[in-house]
């Protein structure tokens, strides 16, 4: 999975780590008990692909490569922003990507409402478990809105997607 270089940063964020291996692309999240505190060097604020997005905060697309690698024998590829896992990664708030991270059998149509979905995917139907239950009249489902999209896919799976986190 990846990012096509046709991408617009408006919004970035470099105040979270992340604990595993991940590829970029995807929409990393938050729970309620991480990030706490506002130091900038926080090792509590940590962000991930979450396996159900119930119960978590979409944060934003990840712009980071974050490998495993033994930096005795390799250095990391800056031209992918890669970030050893543990590292601080790149988060994007707000801006415009072109990503393969389109959940499996979505087809989106451009202006949909564009959700996460399980693992940092990005669908245009909220599937979680809670969707379209309440609470205190907002829809649950409105935590899970990510943007919108503004292309379809193409032959290759990736469409372009508006990042649009407050």
């Amino acid at each position: 999975m990846a990012l096509k270089p046709d991408r617009r940063y408006l919004d970035t964020d470099i105040a979270h780590f992340m604990d595993v291996a991940a590829e970029r692309g995807g929409i990393v999240s938050v729970t309620a008990t991480e990030a706490s505190g506002a130091a900038m060097d926080q090792s509590e604020a940590t962000v991930a692909y979450v396996a159900e997005p119930s119960g978590a905060y979409p944060l934003g697309l990840l712009l980071s490569e974050v490998v495993n690698l033994d930096l005795t024998r390799q250095h990391m590829n800056w031209h992918k922003e890669e970030v050893q896992i543990g590292g601080k990664v790149t988060v994007m708030t707000k801006g415009t990507v072109v990503t393969d991270w389109i959940y499996p059998d979505h087809t989106p149509i451009p202006g949909e409402i564009a959700y996460v979905c399980d693992s940092g995917y990005i669908g245009n139907v909220d599937i979680s478990l809670d969707a379209g239950q309440s609470l205190d009249g907002v829809g649950v489902s409105s935590t899970r809105k990510v943007g919108r999209f503004v292309t379809i896919k193409n032959a290759d799976g990736f469409a372009k997607v508006d990042i649009n986190l407050p």
